[in-house]
């Protein structure tokens, strides 16, 4: 009886080891597989997105493809003096001015909000601003950061004729914007955007109520807290002769990004007094030069101006 209870031992003992011996084995396998797995998605390109195309949101007047921080509301002094052209009387623009306060709300990851007032014909603006693609490298990679930008203002100021059946849907002008941008390297970006301002009343029959026009931006960093900038905007008219072609400008601008401290300080030179898309693209007043200087400064339709941005943390939760 005792040998057979041995026997059993030895034969259980044997089982054990033979499973040991079967399992082991398929365990190395499994490990071995894992490994090679590992190794494989180790050498699998990650999708790379591209950020910091711009320093701000805006370059000088145009929108950028950057937007305010999600959960985070920035307030922005935009202001632009008179024009150098306007003499020692008017200390070359700097007795006059332009100004536009705003708050910008970033929603979430893609999307951003702006609500402004301006000096210039007392506009009330509003926008909307919305990430549809963005640059990208790697596993799946993407050559340009794409943004829709719709805008809309709402010009407040007494009506040119105030006895004839003025409408108030007539006060309201309306842009709508696409934002092409593809970041080169760390110092360099460009920027189209194509763009269609539509207005619901202009000051003649003979004046054209859409434009269609398309602007250009690029930013050189001398830097990580120095940039220069500079935008263009061409108007593609569709009636050449119409008064609010013949009549104004392409708006162009230059000027510096200065970061302190993840808040940036814009320095420029522009023939744009307004700064809501409806105006700098399509009532910019004066060329930069046009032709008549006479003493210093006449002659000259460039502003100087300034952007200035102040962010507070409103939803501390989407910026985690």
């Amino acid at each position: 009886m005792q040998k057979k209870i041995q026997i059993q031992h030895i034969v259980n003992l044997l089982f054990i080891i033979l499973l040991l011996i079967g399992t082991t084995p398929i365990h190395a396998q499994d490990d071995l597989d894992d490994l090679l797995d590992g190794l494989a998605k180790e050498k699998e390109p990650e999708t790379e997105y591209i950020h910091a195309t711009f320093e701000s949101p805006r370059v000088i007047n145009m929108h950028t493809v950057e937007k305010v921080a999600p959960g985070t509301l920035e307030f922005r002094i935009s202001h632009r003096f008179g024009t150098l052209g306007d003499g020692p009387r008017n200390l070359f623009g700097l007795d006059q001015a332009t100004i536009r306060f705003a708050f910008e709300y970033g929603l979430n990851d893609r999307i951003m909000l702006g609500l402004g007032r301006s000096t210039y014909q007392k506009t009330y603006d509003a926008f909307i601003k919305a990430s549809l693609l963005q640059q990208s490298t790697g596993k799946k990679s993407f050559p340009v950061s794409v943004v829709g930008l719709f805008t809309v203002a709402m010009n407040t100021d007494e009506w040119p004729i105030p006895d004839r059946d003025n409408k108030f849907a007539s006060r309201f002008a309306y842009t709508y914007q696409v934002l092409v941008a593809r970041k080169f390297s760390k110092k360099f970006s460009f920027q189209l955007a194509p763009t269609i301002v539509h207005h619901n009343l202009v000051r003649t029959a003979e004046d054209i109520n859409t434009i269609p026009a398309m602007g250009f931006a690029a930013a050189y960093r001398f830097n990580s807290r120095l940039s220069l900038n500079v935008e263009y905007f061409l108007r593609i008219p569709t009636k050449s002769d119409a008064p609010n072609i013949e009549n104004y400008y392409n708006s162009f601008g230059i000027g510096l990004d200065l970061e302190t401290g993840g808040h940036v300080f814009q320095f420029h030179l522009t023939n744009s007094s307004p700064m809501i898309e409806k105006g700098f693209i399509t009532e910019t007043a004066r060329p930069w030069f046009d032709g008549d200087a006479g003493s210093f400064g006449d002659g000259l339709g460039i502003h100087l101006g300034f952007n200035i941005t102040r962010q507070f943390t409103v939803n501390k939760k989407k910026l985690r």
